[in-house]
């Protein structure tokens, strides 16, 4: 084509939408070398066809500031440099663009240039300053120049539409960093002048220009925290052999999306561990809690350390918490009393061992408690001045756990005799579950239960065997078998189970306690093959136990005996209940299965709770007759080594395996009293009553203390557990829905979302797949979102989705969760189906929805349908249920924001974004806002409150060009 005049080579310039660098390309084209753009009247043209519209052109202009920066280089000559600063006033403060995403992106590349020009001409005109003769001259025009960049540079708009050219051309911020280096070389020469502090001002407003997002208030008007409280508390009661590091990640999200500043974080977490002492049931409860404070936590504060702190050091964090808790004296005081020593005083001295405060804050801290204890009550009386307090006995017995489990890595067959005293010295008193508190709290439970089934297996060896070592075999199979079946009570059976068995080699132990052991939730067939073994061993293990006076004890095959001893007891029952044998038999027969070995009473009494389950009201008699004869020590001369300490083990493990049955028989059976504390936590719920009534009144008394205790914890996880996660979820959610305080609705999600961290994967997937699209898509409900409860329900619908996001990948569900039913995959798929030739209805509805889905396709970009997200172009596989619900809710609330009736639906929905805006880090990448469809961000700054360049760079996925594209145009428009 043959141009004509310079206005027609604009006029098909912004036509074919070329680039800047296209444009001076093609002008060099059209028109003669001799020409300059003086005689043509270039600028004057291109400003006349740039301000025709009711908004400046950006790509006309991208051409003039094109052929400014790539033409005018020369600063020396002051008034052309004037003249175009006078023109950057005209667009600098009110740029706009409504056209297409690429002319956006060109505005953005622009505004970059513009930028890097004004940025050196400021940095040449302070160079000159220090020129005596041209000092006036320069000073000016670098006033003009640094009232230009200050313009520019003000709007946050601007800074958003530069944060966008950054992304987009990462080389030419090179060469914006190069600029304001050497501006600030120059700013020297201005000494203190009030121009020397605009440029500061502009310098550190560039700077700030990549960190636009991540910049947060901490809250400063609270002081407590209960969610920190309820993670604490949680952790410390039901999970303390947990491995720390989902713990440290779990309170660093809660950290973040409450933005709680660091000493009251801390200071949150000891008040939490305090309380925790103070009230936890006596015996192996405390004991746990003790290893939680003193060995679990200060590791705990070892890794947050580890997060980056800012400008802060973290010690002095811990140091002002400290400063803090000391003001609690009446605590303090009263967890003194609990465990009858100075715990602050150890508390600090175990962090201070790991690193976590300095000598010098450590013995300040401690003087000042000690001055405190002054005034307190005295603790030392008569009674308790001989008990040696559990934090010390705790902090001794971790290095212990060390030397018993060198002690077990030897060759058991050298020494069985050496081995069976060092078994026999943990047995006493309550010396066992110290030792167990204190591995479970340092991560050692799990390699202390490997050794101990180790040493079970190897009583299995019984080659030429002679008297005399046939009682100590008895004994380590005995003590192992006790110890472990009262860790797997204690602590939970995964403790003890190991992937790395070879394939068909699993322990005795292992197979006995999947098959053959009562657990809470675990329901077994007492006529399973595993109770049936070989008749002949039965046969001969009953003549046994009938004819001789007491057990032999050499050659005996003990992991035989006890898987045959459930059958053996059937037998006997039998021959009882038919008149063959007389009470007094069968008092001999369990006086000889309780007499050497108490583990024969433990698989007896095992298989007689899964037999009386099946039995009727009046055939329950015998089988409970049975299990009492077993259940009391016998006081005999001839009973084996450490007999007391090993019956006292066996009562506990009874009591936990009889507790069910009993309460549904209602029978009783005394167990011994052994010193050991009974079942703790256990039939909490009141008789009588339902269940739903007893989660709303323990929900209501937690609502108005404003912390959750241990006992409500496990009440809420029995309830958990009996209503299942959609019934639990549903009424919790709706007593939510019922509060019209807002003081009140901001509490209920900071609890609410604490007694969700009990299954936090399985609730979130509720409430994200059910409970929230049944409110937002029923209008008969939508009333139930006003503020405040709607408000908070999207605090925590987005604290929810965002905790199981960032864990779901690496998180196990614990042994606690799997008990309960799992939600499969399955049931999302049948909600959302997988295969997109079959959209579902919401897919359906969402499509028709959509005016015009193509609005920033283009011939580069793939076609853009409605649902098009972030995601998608990550790749995040959709076969994942969270994965799933989440891109299908964002297809649901994108739908609501494009819907043409609004309504508090509209309006929760816009509480959601903004509460994900709040929480989020920079960079939304492999965050939850990946899954919200491109087309939903013009939808959004519709609403006034989310109508601000920082939301749309923080919704928006600026990784991708996609993401930048959208992002610039919904800018480009505000």
């Amino acid at each position: 084509m043959k141009v004509v005049n310079l206005k027609q080579a604009i006029l098909q310039a912004w036509k074919e939408r070329w680039s800047d660098y296209q444009w001076a390309i093609n002008m060099k084209r059209f028109f003669p070398r001799g020409a300059t753009w003086d005689i043509l009247n270039l600028a004057e043209a291109l400003l006349e066809q740039a301000m025709i519209g009711p908004s400046p052109n950006p790509l006309i202009l991208s051409y003039l500031k094109y052929a400014i920066s790539s033409q005018f280089d020369d600063f020396s000559r002051d008034l052309c440099v004037q003249s175009l600063l006078e023109i950057m006033d005209m667009f600098c403060d009110r740029l706009s663009c409504h056209g297409k995403a690429e002319e956006c992106i060109s505005l953005c590349r622009a505004l970059l240039s513009a930028l890097t020009w004004l940025l050196r001409c400021a940095a040449f005109y302070a160079e000159k300053v220090k020129e005596p003769l041209e000092q006036a001259a320069a000073e000016n025009q670098l006033k003009m120049c640094l009232e230009r960049l200050e313009k520019v540079l003000s709007s946050t708009k601007n800074r958003a539409l530069i944060h966008i050219a950054k992304l987009e051309e990462t080389s030419s911020w090179s060469t914006v960093d190069q600029s304001l280096i050497k501006l600030g070389e120059n700013l020297n020469n201005l000494g203190s002048s009030p121009l020397r502090s605009q440029a500061d001002d502009c310098v550190s407003l560039i700077k700030s220009i990549p960190t636009m997002l991540s910049v947060h208030s901490e809250q400063l008007n609270k002081t407590g925290f209960p969610t920190v409280h309820a993670v604490v508390l949680l952790e410390g009661t039901m999970n303390l052999t947990g491995e720390t590091q989902p713990l440290v990640e779990q309170l660093m999200m809660v950290k973040r999306m409450q933005r709680i500043p660091s000493p009251l974080f801390v200071l949150e977490i000891w008040k939490a561990c305090f309380v925790g002492l103070i009230e936890c049931p006596e015996g192996t409860e405390e004991l746990k809690w003790t290893a939680f404070t003193f060995l679990k936590m200060p590791q705990v504060l070892v890794k947050l350390k580890k997060y980056p702190q800012g400008d802060k050091d973290f010690t002095e964090d811990v140091n002002c918490a400290f400063e803090f808790l000391l003001k609690l004296t009446p605590l303090l005081d009263k967890a003194d009393q609990r465990c009858n020593c100075n715990c602050m005083s150890l508390l600090l001295q175990e962090c201070s061992k790991q690193g976590l405060l300095s000598e010098a804050n450590m013995n300040n801290l401690i003087d000042k408690r000690a001055a405190d204890k002054e005034n307190s009550p005295s603790l030392k009386s008569a009674e308790n001045a001989n008990i040696q307090p559990n934090p010390g006995l705790i902090l001794r017995a971790e290095p212990t756990v060390t030397n018993i489990l060198k002690t077990m890595d030897a060759d058991h067959s050298k020494s069985p005799e050496g081995l069976l005293g060092v078994l026999g010295h943990m047995l006493s008193g309550k010396s066992l579950d110290l030792l167990l508190a204190a591995a479970a709290a340092t991560g050692k439970l799990k390699s202390f239960a490997r050794k101990f089934v180790k040493l079970n297996e190897f009583t299995k060896q019984i080659t030429g065997e002679i008297s005399k070592s046939g009682p100590v075999r008895a004994l380590l199979f005995d003590i192992s078998f006790l110890m472990l079946c009262h860790v797997a009570q204690t602590y939970g059976s995964e403790v003890i189970l190991s992937d790395s068995n070879p394939p068909g080699e699993v322990p005795f132990f292992e197979t006995w306690m999947l098959t053959c052991m009562p657990e809470e939730g675990k329901i077994l067939n007492p006529d399973h093959p595993c109770f049936r073994p070989d008749s002949t061993k039965v046969e001969s293990l009953v003549a046994l136990l009938n004819n001789s006076s007491e057990m032999k004890l050499v050659q005996m095959k003990w992991h035989e005996v006890c898987l045959s001893i459930s059958a053996a007891i059937l037998e006997i029952l039998n021959a009882w209940e038919n008149g063959v044998l007389t009470f007094e038999s069968i008092q001999k027969i369990t006086d000889n299965i309780k007499g050497k070995v108490c583990s024969m009473a433990v698989c007896a009494v095992a298989w007689l709770v899964a037999h009386v389950r099946m039995l009727g009201l009046d055939e329950r008699d015998k089988s409970l007759q049975m299990i009492r004869q077993l259940a009391t020590p016998l006081y005999g001369e001839n009973t084996l080594q450490f007999y007391n300490e090993r019956v006292v083990i066996m009562s506990s493990i009874l009591e936990h395996m009889c507790a069910d049955v009993l309460q549904q028989t209602a029978t009783q059976i005394k167990f011994p009293s052994t010193g050991m504390d009974t079942i703790p936590y256990w039939n909490l719920l009141p008789p009588k009553k339902p269940i739903k009534e007893v989660l709303t009144s323990v929900f209501t008394k937690v609502l108005e203390k404003g912390w959750v205790d241990s006992r409500s914890i496990h009440i809420f996880d029995t309830l958990l557990h009996m209503g299942g996660v959609y019934w639990f979820c549903n009424n919790l959610v709706k007593e939510l829905l019922k509060e019209t305080r807002k003081e009140h609705t901001l509490r209920a999600v900071e609890l609410l979302y604490a007694i969700f961290c009990l299954d936090m994967q399985q609730l979130t997937l509720t409430l994200l797949g059910h409970i929230l699209p049944n409110l937002l898509t029923d209008s008969s409900k939508w009333h139930t979102l006003m503020d405040p409860p709607g408000k908070a329900l999207a605090k925590l619908s987005v604290w929810c989705a965002l905790s199981s996001y960032s864990s779901h990948s690496k998180v196990q569900a614990s042994a606690r969760q799997k008990k309960r039913h799992r939600e499969d995959i399955e049931d999302y798929i049948s909600l959302f189906p997988l295969d997109d030739t079959q959209p579902s209805k919401l897919m359906r509805l969402l499509s028709s929805n959509e005016e015009d889905s193509n609005i920033l396709s283009s011939p580069t970009d793939r076609s853009m349908s409605s649902s098009l997200s972030a995601s998608q172009l990550h790749t995040v596989s959709m076969r994942d249920p969270l994965n799933r619900v989440l891109a299908n809710l964002f297809l649901l609330i994108s739908s609501i924001l494009g819907a043409k009736t609004a309504g508090t639906h509209t309006q929760f929905v816009q509480w959601f974004m903004e509460e994900c805006v709040e929480c989020l880090e920079q960079g939304s990448r492999g965050s939850i806002l990946q899954f919200m469809p491109f087309t939903m961000v013009s939808e959004l700054v519709k609403v006034s409150t989310m109508s601000s360049p920082k939301i749309v760079l923080a919704i928006t996925d600026l990784s991708l060009p996609l993401g930048r594209r959208v992002a610039a145009k919904a800018i480009a428009a505000l």
